[in-house]
């Protein structure tokens, strides 16, 4: 995501050589296209758009945002040449790679991974966004068009480990809201895309909650709770004893859950954290007490 070409020639070849999301076979047909001068040729459907770079501002930005460090790992969907993974490397100390369509793209990044002395940190593989492994993410980096975030929004949601930091340059996951947003002054993006502004999003992939728990405060009552989920916003309701009781203000941060149970006049406050088919945290009975809590799927 280095260089914008605004020339109609090398806007042309950014168009085609560059795409850099396409299925393999799109990717093939498209260069094919290209090499015989027919660059007006419609972009194909999943595309995540042309090679564009992300200004240094807005890079570093993005890593401070998603507040990266020595024990991370990042993984760039789309990653350009590079400099994201590369910033996050020689700066920051973070490990990563970076995964791009375009073998030239490719090429020039592990050289100045290289260059940098921190190959052993940092790597860029030619591969199709859809198949990169999001398993040892703690960090992922998108610039990518909206077509292109909505259809990765499923896999980074499944895939990615709850608590896993994903930051975007200017799109967002339509319906899948961000947890944090900023907007920066850019002046040298006006020259890309008429607007000398950027904004940056961030979300924090959230556990998977949804469904019947069983409750239990050490020492105390039982909860019948039943959670409904639409990525990080979470509802439901609860019962005691078979009574119906009132579950409100519940929020997910990544792993960590907190939602309040009103049973008639009983108030109980829970906070803890969600892993698998498990919960575990505290909870506050007022008047100062508290109790430990475990739930498990049911």
């Amino acid at each position: 995501m280095n260089r914008l070409k605004t020339s109609a020639g090398l806007l042309a070849c950014a168009l085609v050589r560059a795409r850099r999301l396409l299925q393999v076979t799109a990717c093939t047909l498209a260069l094919g296209v290209a090499a015989q001068g027919a660059a007006q040729e419609k972009e194909p459907e999943r595309t995540g758009g042309p090679y564009v770079p992300t200004p240094q501002i807005v890079v570093e930005s993005m890593l401070r945002m998603a507040n990266v460090g020595p024990k991370d790992f990042v993984v760039d969907l789309g990653s350009g040449d590079g400099v994201i993974v590369l910033t996050a490397a020689s700066q920051l100390k973070a490990a990563g790679y970076g995964v791009d369509i375009d073998p030239a793209l490719v090429k020039y990044s592990n050289g100045e991974a290289a260059r940098l002395g921190i190959a052993d940190r940092a790597s860029f593989h030619v591969q199709d966004v859809f198949k990169a492994d999001l398993s040892r993410a703690s960090v992922i980096t998108l610039y990518l068009l909206p077509s292109m975030m909505i259809n990765l929004r499923p896999k980074i949601f499944l895939e990615a480990k709850p608590g896993t930091r994903v930051v975007s340059h200017d799109y967002t996951f339509d319906d899948w809201h961000p947890d944090d947003q900023i907007v920066l002054d850019v002046p040298e993006k006006e020259k890309i895309n008429g607007v000398p502004r950027a904004t940056i999003n961030l979300w924090i992939v959230p556990a998977k909650v949804q469904g019947k728990w069983q409750v239990q405060i050490e020492g105390f009552e039982r909860y019948e709770v039943a959670l409904r989920q639409k990525y990080q916003m979470v509802s439901g309701s609860a019962e005691a004893a078979g009574k119906g009781a009132k579950l409100t203000y519940a929020t997910l941060r990544g792993e960590d859950i907190r939602f309040t149970v009103m049973d008639g006049a009983v108030r109980r406050n829970f906070k803890g954290t969600a892993s698998g088919e498990a919960m575990q945290g505290m909870v506050d009975l007022g008047g100062g007490k508290t109790a430990r809590w475990t739930a498990k799927r049911v």
